[in-house]
């Protein structure tokens, strides 16, 4: 009877102290344009990877931001770092990811996080 007991306080201890996160990636084409670019030769090089992150706090399911602003500050640093002003510059492979942790309903911790790669065309 005693080992039952002490197994029950070690399970509700591992189950207490666990993280509670969860983390999802999307990989989509976020430039809808009609933008036409040939890549059949050697004629760009990836300079950078840049990324930006948003982050919010929810208590008892109140607060925070809605995710799609979450995403647009995401984005909106992510370009920032990018430094597309000079040159012929553009971003590829943008990545979303989003990880969410704490203890629902109590408190959730939601971040967002964009980022691709910079390739500048020499042609």
């Amino acid at each position: 009877m005693r080992k039952i007991g002490i197994y029950s306080v070690l399970l509700l201890l591992t189950a207490f102290f666990s993280s509670c996160g969860v983390g999802t990636a999307l990989v989509t084409n976020h430039n809808q344009n009609a933008t036409e670019v040939h890549l059949s030769g050697n004629n760009f090089k990836v300079i950078d990877q840049v990324s930006g992150s948003s982050e919010d706090s929810y208590v008892l399911a109140i607060g925070g931001m809605k995710k799609r602003q979450l995403y647009q500050n995401a984005y909106s640093a992510m370009m920032n770092k990018a430094n597309l002003q000079n040159g012929s510059k553009a971003i590829i492979n943008v990545i979303t990811e989003e990880h969410i942790s704490g203890f629902a309903p109590f408190f959730v911790r939601r971040t967002i996080t964009v980022s691709a790669q910079v390739v500048e065309f020499t042609r």
